[in-house]
């Protein structure tokens, strides 16, 4: 049995502890000893946050092998256009590499979204639009490179949806604690040993 901590983790604070430079830390929302950040979320942006004090569900959560699906709700600068939502779909070709195949449609705002402090800036007569993003993998900034490449840059990045888990109701700063049962893994396969396949023996014929 673990415990996971789902957290709204406001803008413009580290997804850490301690920083040199005073920083909001989560350390200014959270006070449960032992627990850390599973994976991570950017200063600037907002949302899910896991934490957990069991190393083994930390690791199911932020390996990017297990591929737990994340979901994005992103407000862009413009008027994304067909093409630049296949583009998001097909994947983009960034300075790291491809990106895998996401999914990617145009959204409403959210009806539950929170006013942002400070709010985002928008340029004077330019529209603004939301998708929903859902991705697989966790490059560096990705959803922002994501979407600059196809040339709407992001004004405001929120995460809903890691796996199971999701934001509800928490507004930014609230956290919820949940209980997970993680499966038994499989015992290690025994290594073969050296001619543990028995040869067959050779058949003679009557003569």
């Amino acid at each position: 049995m673990s415990e996971i901590l789902i957290l709204n983790k406001p803008f413009n604070v580290l997804s850490q502890f301690t920083d040199k430079e005073q920083r909001n830390t989560l350390a200014d929302y959270v006070n449960k000893p032992g627990f850390y950040a599973a994976g991570r979320l950017d200063y600037d942006s907002e949302g899910l946050l896991l934490l957990t004090n069991d190393g083994q569900l930390a690791n199911r959560i932020a390996d990017p092998k297990h591929k737990l699906e994340k979901t994005y709700l992103v407000q862009l600068e413009g008027d994304i256009s067909n093409d630049a939502i296949e583009q998001l779909k097909d994947g983009v070709l960034l300075k790291d590499g491809k990106t895998r195949p996401a999914q990617a449609k145009r959204a409403d705002q959210p009806s539950w979204l929170w006013p942002r402090t400070p709010p985002i800036r928008q340029r004077k007569n330019q529209p603004t639009c939301w998708i929903e993003l859902k991705i697989k993998e966790g490059k560096n900034r990705q959803v922002r490179r994501m979407t600059a490449a196809v040339g709407h840059p992001t004004l405001r990045l929120i995460r809903a949806q890691i796996g199971q888990w999701h934001l509800n109701d928490l507004q930014p700063g609230n956290s919820r604690l949940e209980t997970v049962h993680l499966p038994k893994q499989k015992p290690a396969t025994a290594r073969a040993k050296r001619g543990s396949t028995p040869a067959r023996k050779a058949s003679h014929k009557r003569r």
